[in-house]
């Protein structure tokens, strides 16, 4: 029996060395380099689609939107998308909208709900490629940070579940901890966004010339033109045009489709609606069935 219980401890002692011997441990992170960072857009540059209308999806899951509310949400995502090109007023249209939506309702209610919404809709939608560009600059032991006009505190979980430094989003107004419905300044948008980033570099210490930002579209270009290294990834064709010409990088994720002026705003147009009319569908049958 003693026999018996030494070649067990010996296999046990020779077992733990070889799974020690055979353990391959992660590159060892470089130094910080504080003054470098990079900024990403979110909608379709981090994520295909608009992440504001996969919240809105799971809202409208839980009953906080009514049928036709989602309706008009959906439309509006899908307008401006079949245009091709972002439109200022229908983003603001359906964004503060969105916001108006949450008045009255808890800070942290609605964290708790964007962590269930990207787990549920959102974490199948980012791009790997993206990821992989975002990963790289941490590995290279800089910053980053997402940018985006999405309420800030779904940005952040965004943030958060992909492993970033944070994000810089819209902010909502809130008082004693709840959602009024009104926003803090305007949206994060367009020129915004560079303003964004550059205060968070004022108070990072960033130097913006060895900072780099990517994007989809010719509306962040404020954002893409205040940093030394810019970079289009899945552009529209604006930017794509502008990227070209100035020699900026271009990544481009959106394998297995022809990319055209319609191509992938119309897709997501269209995968939008379809969506909306989806959630739309299972609210019509829950209220039929009360």
């Amino acid at each position: 029996m003693r026999r018996f219980w030494r070649r067990a401890e010996t296999d046990h002692v020779r077992a733990g060395e070889a799974a020690a011997a055979a353990a391959k441990p992660r590159a060892v992170r470089p130094e910080p380099d504080p003054a470098a960072a990079a900024f990403f857009d979110v909608d379709n540059t981090m994520m295909r689609g608009a992440s504001i209308y996969y919240f809105a999806r799971g809202l409208a899951a839980r009953k906080l939107f009514t049928l036709r509310d989602l309706a008009m949400f959906a439309w509006g995502q899908a307008a401006f998308r079949l245009r091709g090109v972002e439109n200022a007023e229908h983003i603001g249209t359906a964004k503060e909208a969105a916001l108006a939506f949450v008045a009255g309702q808890k800070v942290e209610d609605l964290v708790r709900l964007s962590e269930e919404i990207y787990d549920e809709i959102m974490a199948d939608r980012i791009w790997h490629g993206t990821r992989e560009l975002a990963m790289a600059h941490l590995d290279a032991g800089q910053q980053v940070w997402l940018v985006t006009a999405t309420p800030v505190e779904v940005a952040r979980v965004i943030a958060h579940r992909l492993g970033l430094t944070g994000a810089l989003g819209t902010v909502a107004e809130t008082r004693d901890g709840v959602y009024t419905g009104r926003l803090v300044g305007n949206l994060l948008h367009g020129p915004a966004k560079a303003e964004a980033v550059r205060a968070l570099a004022q108070r990072e210490g960033l130097d913006l010339s060895r900072c780099s930002a990517y994007s989809d579209s010719i509306n962040d270009l404020p954002m893409l033109t205040t940093v030394g290294h810019p970079h289009a990834v899945n552009p529209d064709p604006a930017l794509r045009e502008h990227a070209k010409a100035h020699g900026w990088p271009i990544h481009d994720f959106r394998t297995g489709r022809k990319v055209t002026m319609m191509a992938l705003p119309a897709a997501a147009g269209a995968g939008a609606l379809a969506g909306g009319v989806a959630a739309g569908i299972a609210l019509r049958r829950h209220y039929h069935r009360a």
